[in-house]
């Protein structure tokens, strides 16, 4: 890997870059002083199409000085901004700093807009409705793409209007969710569980816990090989909000619904990532963003 990281591919790219910018030049002077014999009409000899001849007429003089201004243009340009591999040019400009200055510009014009709901609580943001708005815009340019422009989620992307909470439905869980993101993940249990009427079996009892149609029989069997699965969700499969644990009760079924689909998250287990948000929003972004998502399934205080 340290062949890609050294100064050779550095100066390989620059050596290029400027030895093409020198050859367009030394093409343009060996075109401009090469002579090529002409017949008596000033033609090439070349003919195509029975009588479209080639002329032996120079280069214009106003495309070989845009040529030339071209070059110059390369050089000077070069000089100023990033071309000649490592070289930062004199002005110092790159994307990631040009990146920056555009969000901070974004920043400190929108600044005074999120200092209004700096001292409101979750609760009086998710009631007010410049806050809501505002929550809105930032929802759908930064959520919606996984859980839906309503909120109403899709399979293994939470329904955030439901009021079921993996991690903790408070504004400050929320919030945390936003800022640092979260890594749910369930290890495959088939192993821990036993063979595979096993595995169904304890499918079967967990869809009992929430009522959802089962094999009784096949429920009663499963039920002591719940023991494996307690550890996480609770004695009765209620859920733990400090793990991420889903609770099993409430019919609520993120990664799908039936034997099959239990059954596969026994064997083979579940890693859901949400990513942090942190690096693409402020403090303050989040602050509102998080009291929206929060109204969401939850009637605020007006």
């Amino acid at each position: 890997m340290s062949d890609f990281t050294s100064d050779f591919w550095h100066l390989y790219v620059a050596g290029l870059t400027l030895v093409s910018i020198i050859a367009c030049l030394v093409l343009l002077w060996i075109s401009g002083t090469t002579k090529v014999k002409a017949h008596d009409d000033n033609t090439t000899g070349h003919v195509w199409d029975g009588d479209l001849r080639e002329m032996n007429n120079p280069l214009p003089k106003w495309w070989v000085y845009l040529f030339i201004i071209t070059v110059i243009f390369a050089l000077v340009y070069g000089a100023l901004y990033p071309t000649f591999g490592k070289w930062a040019g004199q002005l110092g400009w790159s994307s990631t700093g040009q990146h920056t200055a555009e969000v901070k510009k974004a920043g400190d014009a929108t600044a005074p807009i999120y200092a209004a709901f700096n001292n409101q609580t979750p609760e009086q943001l998710a009631g007010d409705a410049t806050a809501k708005a505002v929550g809105e815009r930032l929802f759908m340019n930064y959520c919606a793409q996984c859980h839906g422009s309503d909120a109403g989620g899709s399979k293994s992307f939470p329904n955030l209007t439901d009021g079921d909470w993996l991690w903790g439905g408070d504004p400050a869980a929320i919030k945390a969710t936003i800022t640092n993101g979260r890594n749910g993940m369930m290890p495959p249990m088939a192993a821990a569980v036993g063979n595979a009427d096993d595995v169904n079996n304890l499918a079967n009892y967990v869809l009992s816990l929430s009522g959802s149609p089962h094999d009784a029989v096949k429920a009663t069997l499963g039920k002591p090989k719940f023991a494996a699965c307690a550890a996480c969700h609770g004695a009765e499969g209620k859920g733990n909000t400090t793990l991420g644990a889903p609770n099993l009760t409430d019919n609520i079924w993120l990664h799908g619904w039936g034997v099959d689909a239990i059954t596969k998250m026994i064997n083979e287990g579940k890693n859901n990532v949400m990513p942090a948000q942190n690096a693409l929003l402020t403090e303050q972004q989040i602050h509102v963003l998080a009291s929206y998502v929060w109204g969401l399934s939850n009637k605020p205080k007006q």
